[in-house]
């Protein structure tokens, strides 16, 4: 992306608009940002519940000073950054967790930067691509990706919490108290979210490293694998599948978290400590898992595999830690290290809601983050004994969308609105944004003609991905990915010559 916001004001000439490109950064006379907040607050002073709902959330306000801010742009001049630093230091908060162990684990089993610019969250900037009714199909799709990793990380945490109970208190006990916690942070908002990322991940990054440390003596490197040939490559092919969907999750919602740094922040310093920070955390974490995976499903070294069999991920580091008490204060120590990843989820949720919408976005932002707490926690609870399946199968499945998102708004960024760039006001009047049917039908195809036929899951494996081995490799996110970027280019030429916009 480039490092100017490109504004251009619907009212002029295309020659006075392209000149104004070069000049301008970020306008804010948003009179359309006015319209938007006049309309939703008609319709909470019309209908009682959703009044009593605006009540509810000023009388938090004024209590504990949660955030009011919903979907809504944010001018430049309302902006409030913290340290741009804080970016790497919240992906590592995000990645460097107990809830991404299991990702890890199943290695030996198997044997964007638009938010600063616009000052959009990053649904409502999918808006200049998908259009208006698209937006919505990919703010349900935000919904469901984040709820996916969140329903693998209630159960990780039920299974520790119920661990340092010696397994006296229910799994669906864990659950429910991290997801009280989860909610009742998220609710705060982007600023309190920025400074308990930027300090969370230092003592899980500690813990984990005593984990492999003391694991280290009952891991044996020289562990044979289950595979060779073709299963082994289908087999690296799936995992690396459900480690990409892993990071490429955090796509649809990033831009929630850079909506407050100014519009002139180097594009390619927000990327870097993104992808940075992204990367190194998730790969130490992922590499955890697979270390610690190694004496339970290769060496079978019988304490650790009993641990697991007996009483999954939670019952493997209660094993590993030692002595006892000491063994206690880690687990209890590691709850806490998925409240960043599920605060953010909540937040990230409720505002991908109130984006469906006009009533959507007139109910506020804390009763939606509830109501996805309560379904997760509902979620997590009914697949608590089925954690492995639930990530081995669900979450490749999410990368074949996101990666076509990711796609979709990256050429749309660089190619088709490199010299146009971005009116402003546009964003949420469905008349001047794009029918979005090109982004949506590339989106599709992309799914279907290449997630498809190119996913191993347990219930279906496709064609293509048949021909890695008997149990298949999951070959669906490139494939998904490689339609996509033929496929947009294509439409959206034609879609912006026949429509104009």
């Amino acid at each position: 992306m480039s490092d100017f916001v490109h504004y251009v004001d619907p009212e002029k000439s295309d020659l006075e608009a392209h000149a104004q490109v070069a000049d301008v950064t970020a306008v804010d006379v948003d009179h359309s940002n006015a319209d938007e907040v006049a309309r939703v607050r008609n319709i909470q002073q019309q209908n009682r519940v959703v009044r009593s709902m605006r009540h509810a959330e000023e009388w938090l306000d004024n209590k504990m000073g949660i955030e009011l801010q919903g979907i809504d742009r944010i001018p430049e001049e309302e902006k409030r950054p913290p340290h741009l630093i804080n970016i790497f230091l919240l992906w590592w908060s995000l990645n460097v967790h107990v809830g991404v162990v299991p990702l890890g684990l199943l290695g030996p089993l198997y044997g964007l930067t638009l938010g600063q610019s616009l000052g959009l969250r990053a649904i409502a900037t999918s808006r200049y691509s998908f259009g208006w009714w698209g937006a919505k199909l990919c703010s349900v799709l935000n919904v469901v990706v984040g709820g996916g990793f969140a329903v693998v990380n209630y159960v990780v945490v039920g299974q520790v919490l119920s661990a340092v109970s010696d397994y006296t208190m229910s799994i669906t006990v864990g659950i429910v108290i991290i997801a009280v916690i989860s909610y009742i942070v998220s609710i705060f908002g982007f600023r309190l979210i920025h400074t308990f990322e930027k300090y969370s991940w230092i003592g899980t990054f500690i813990l984990f490293c005593v984990l492999i440390a003391q694991a280290a003596p009952n891991i044996d490197p020289n562990a044979p694998g289950f595979d060779t040939g073709l299963g082994y490559a289908g087999s690296f092919l799936s995992i690396l599948a459900i480690n990409f969907s892993n990071a490429s999750g955090w796509c649809s919602i990033s831009s929630d978290y850079y909506c407050n740094y100014p519009a002139k922040t180097p594009a390619w310093k927000i990327f870097a400590l993104s992808f940075f920070g992204v990367v190194i955390p998730t790969t130490f974490s992922v590499v955890i898992g697979a270390a610690i995976g190694v004496p339970v499903f290769l060496s079978e070294y019988a304490p650790y595999a009993d641990a697991y069999n007996n009483h999954s991920l939670g019952g493997l580091i209660f094993e590993i830690y030692h002595p006892v008490g000491w063994s206690k204060f880690c687990l209890i120590m590691l709850t806490f290290s998925v409240l960043g990843n599920n605060i953010a989820i909540n937040y990230s949720s409720g505002l991908s809601l109130q984006l469906l919408g006009y009533y959507f976005h007139a109910v506020p932002r804390f009763i939606w983050s509830l109501l996805v707490a309560v379904v997760i926690a509902v979620l997590a609870i009914a697949g608590q004994e089925h954690l492995e399946t639930i990530v081995n199968n669900f979450v490749s499945l999410l990368g074949y969308w996101t990666v076509s998102f990711t796609i979709i708004l990256l050429i749309e960024d660089k190619f088709f609105r490199r010299h146009d760039g971005y009116v402003l006001t546009a964003w949420n009047q469905p008349e001047n944004l794009p029918p979005g049917i090109a982004a949506v039908l590339a989106l599709l195809c992309g799914y279907l003609g290449g997630g498809v036929p190119g996913m191993s899951q347990t219930w279906y494996i496709g064609p293509i991905a048949l021909l890695f081995g008997p149990y298949g490799g999951d070959v669906g996110v490139y494939m998904s990915g490689a339609i996509t970027l033929l496929v947009y280019p294509i439409a959206r030429t034609i879609e912006k010559k026949y429509f104009g916009r």
